[in-house]
């Protein structure tokens, strides 16, 4: 594994729809009329990670692998897709001295053996037991590699492509045949001697008339764009001694270094030499299960490339995320690459046209039947109140204000509590090169975030740096978290963020001193570090560290995969005491790596939390380069469902409603910080004094969750209809986002009734009277409830089901309300 970028098209955050990936390039397309003579080459780039958690995160979650996936689909579709050899490119653990990653190897390359696809497989540096640059294969304990245990040169050799090996083992060479002509593979260790590369050369020289892959973990290596690829210092010494002067060599396969990328050399002889590199450990899950198909098209001279994941396609539908795209189309993951193997080689054998698209086919086997991920729930908040209260919140800070520069000592409202954030003064900061300009608030969220706003931290270091903290006696510090806890937070990286000056730094920090905590092991790393502290390490992975409850567990960390500049993510730290788990979040989706054994968090009395900067050794140091949102501190282990990108149900709301005179009042129960709006633009044709009694009659939930509004009835009564009744809309909302209207019908006057009369027996219908001075003795009367001094009763319109019969009314759908007016 090589510590670089990852291709901007993988990074958190990615939404491609399964439509615009299912589509093979133009060139591909093209090629597609009429058969042809065509193979493919299947190959696999740095599986460390899904070795690594097969037993503890992919087979207790999915009972699979995405390694055992990619081989199983191999294996199944060999024989359709014309693939007669598959090649690892290294790193197939992550832990060489762990057995589980080992065995979960095995068993997902015995899915190869058993298929009869033979393969060539080799070491990248996570699969040696000493990886340093200057130490090489012959220099190995070759009866203590681990490699050798699990894929030993008898293992190679019960396949009929295996050529040779070398004195270690370690470097292999294959030759196998498809469309009739033969094709030699060259396997090389992560770094070899110079009597390794002696022995390659020999066998160059001996097979000079084979067209020529050279496979190893790090020929070529990817620039900070993410896309340009360029040769490392490792290829380089591969060109020079094997590739530059063998003609032959039309190809070279590596891993290593996290993206995707291409490079485009001529040789001495004025041949082209593309070499390819392929690394998604970085992506969501691992690397997602993504490999590459090459497609050798003789026929039109040209080698076809896809990236595409039999992982994704195998996932439970309520497994995936927007991550989950069987097929990439970004940048270096689908394109051609023009060969001219006829005149490249003398005495190339063609064939008849006898395949298909094998791209396209390719394709259309992978994604038969998939349908892609739910639709996201997820809504943008209508207002910064538009958040689920979050029972156990510490602390919660919307960081809010004036856009520009944040004065030292500006506050920022805790809005659970007493726990203020505010900006240290640069004196006592500890930074001598901090400048007032160095924080701003910016206009500037992530999407689901319901604060629009954020502070950036610029122009940040190690030495310059500037932050936000809580104060010395805020409750927030001495915070007892032993129950588990929810820390969520939203954060960007500057796009000049550097990892040779802003690596290690920290958006998040519980300050302190963990030496100083009863039993914390000593430790090579951090052992004078923050009890716990969220940051960028220097690969742009979110790195999580924290001491927990037990300080004798020593420390516990999750890492992300790579995080891009420039764009908003929003992280999750969700810990449970009973599954002893921290697991991490970023925009919604789980990390791969997260942290065991550890529950709550312990913490150094007094100590305040600081938002821009790392605390070690007493003192804050590294400040974060890039912004920061809302941030909030629950003191239990929430659901996505309570977290701050998740809306409450606006539809949840219940109203209380009567005429008291001259007033008519509403009241009920609804989200804290919620406006309840009675402003039906129906009612437009009525008086303008009611369309003026509504526009003022608007409410905001209280914390208790309880709301009151009085309308003026006499004003009402101007615009009621010949019944005497007014029609008031009710809503709930958060801004734009509002709940559905429910209409609400008001008795205000009396209604106009022609005709009325009080002769005796006169009614509407025959039969509806019993009789002169008749009545029900035990019905109340209004004058009966003046005197108990209640408001008057609440029934349901006419022609409505009689779901409730009192003052309280709950209004859901688009229930009507009708109240009967009493004069006083």
């Amino acid at each position: 594994m090589k510590r670089s970028l990852l291709t901007k098209s993988l990074a958190i955050g990615l939404a491609a729809t399964v439509a615009a990936t299912l589509a093979p390039p133009a060139t591909q397309a093209e090629a597609a009329e009429g058969d042809r003579s065509a193979f493919t080459l299947a190959v696999l780039p740095d599986t460390q990670f899904y070795s690594r958690y097969a037993d503890s995160n992919f087979l207790p979650e999915y009972g699979t692998t995405p390694f055992h996936e990619q081989t199983a689909w191999i294996a199944e579709n060999a024989d359709e897709l014309n693939i007669p050899f598959a090649v690892h490119v290294g790193d197939v653990v992550d832990v060489v001295g762990q057995e589980s990653g080992w065995r979960a190897a095995d068993e997902s390359m015995q899915n190869l053996d058993d298929a009869g696809v033979p393969y060539a497989i080799l070491a990248g540096n996570h699969d040696v037991r000493n990886a340093s640059n200057s130490v090489v294969d012959t220099d190995y304990d070759l009866a203590n590699e681990p490699f050798l245990d699990t894929f030993p040169v008898d293992r190679a050799e019960a396949h009929d492509t295996f050529g040779g090996a070398d004195p270690t083992g370690l470097n292999r060479f294959s030759i196998f045949e498809a469309e009739d002509q033969q094709y030699l593979v060259l396997s090389l260790n992560w770094r070899v001697s110079d009597a390794t590369l002696a022995w390659a050369s020999d066998v160059l020289d001996a097979h000079s008339e084979l067209p020529t892959i050279i496979a190893s973990h790090d020929i070529i290596s990817i620039q900070n764009d993410g896309v340009t690829g360029e040769t490392s210092p490792n290829g380089e010494r591969l060109w020079d001694a094997l590739i530059n002067d063998n003609d032959q060599v039309f190809l070279t396969l590596n891993g290593h270094y996290h993206g995707s990328a291409k490079v485009e050399r001529q040789n001495a002889a004025g041949n082209t030499v593309t070499q390819i590199l392929t690394d998604h450990q970085m992506a969501y899950e691992g690397g997602n299960g993504y490999m590459n198909l090459l497609e050798f098209d003789i026929t039109n001279g040209e080698i076809n490339v896809n990236t595409l994941s039999p992982w994704v396609v195998s996932k439970p539908e309520d497994k995936l995320t927007s991550y989950d795209t069987p097929v990439l189309t970004g940048a270096n993951e689908q394109y051609s690459i023009p060969v001219d193997f006829e005149s490249r080689f003398a005495g190339f054998t063609t064939v008849e046209p006898a395949q298909s698209d094998l791209s396209a086919r390719a394709i259309e086997i992978l994604t038969e039947g998939f349908n892609g991920a739910p639709e996201s729930a997820l809504a943008a908040a209508g207002n910064e109140h538009d958040y689920v209260q979050a029972e156990g919140t510490l602390a919660h800070w919307q960081l809010t204000g004036d856009a520009g520069e944040v004065a030292e000592g500006q506050l920022f409202d805790d809005l659970a509590g007493d726990s203020d954030l505010y900006r240290e003064a640069i004196d006592a900061s500890g930074s001598a090169t901090a400048q007032p300009g160095n924080v701003t608030i910016v206009d500037s969220a992530q999407t689901y975030s319901p604060s629009q706003q954020a502070v950036c931290f610029n122009d940040s270091s190690r030495e310059r740096f500037s932050y936000l903290t809580t104060a010395p006696d805020a409750a927030v510090n001495n915070a007892d978290l032993s129950g588990g806890y929810t820390i969520e937070t939203f954060l960007m990286l500057d796009d000049e963020w550097a990892a040779d000056v802003n690596g290690w730094s920290k958006a998040l920090t519980r300050s302190g001193n963990r030496s100083l905590i009863e039993g914390m092991p000593w430790s090579q790393w951090d052992y004078t570090a923050s009890p716990a502290a969220l940051g960028i390490s220097n690969l742009r992975e979110f790195q999580w560290t924290e001491i927990g409850e037990d300080a004798t567990r020593g420390d516990k960390t999750n890492w992300s995969g790579e995080i891009l500049t420039g764009t908003w993510s929003h992280v999750a730290l969700v810990n449970d005491a009973e599954t002893e788990t921290t697991v991490m979040y970023v925009n919604g989706a789980p990390v791969l790596r997260t942290a065991q054994e550890t529950f709550g968090m312990s913490f150094n009395e007094g100590m305040p939390w600081i938002l821009g900067a790392d605390w070690v050794d007493d003192a804050a140091t590294n400040g974060w380069h890039g912004c920061i949102g809302e941030t909030r501190i629950v003191d239990r282990p929430l659901e996505a469902a309570e977290w701050l990108t998740a809306r409450p149900d606006v539809n949840a709301f219940s109203a209380e409603a009567a005429v008291d005179g001259d007033t008519v009042v509403l009241n009920g129960g609804g989200l804290p910080n919620a406006e309840i709006r009675v402003d039906d633009p129906s009612v437009a044709e009525q008086a303008e004094a009611v369309m003026a009694v509504q526009a003022d009659a608007r409410a905001t939930v209280g914390d208790d969750g309880s709301w009151s509004a009085q309308l003026s009835a006499a004003q009402l009564a101007e615009g009621a209809n010949a019944e005497g009744a007014v029609t008031l809309t009710l809503a709930q909302a958060f801004g734009e986002r509002a709940s559905e209207a429910v209409s609400v019908v008001v008795q205000v006057a009396d209604a106009e009734t022609p005709g009325d009369s009080d002769e005796p027996g006169d009614s509407d219908e025959p039969g509806d009277s019993d009789g002169p001075g008749e009545s029900d003795p035990t019905a109340p009367t209004s004058d009966d409830a003046e005197a108990d001094g209640d408001l008057p009763e609440t029934g349901m319109s006419a022609g409505l089901p009689a779901l409730i019969v009192a003052a309280a009314v709950l209004l859901a759908g688009f229930g009507l309300m009708r109240l009967r007016r009493v004069d006083s």
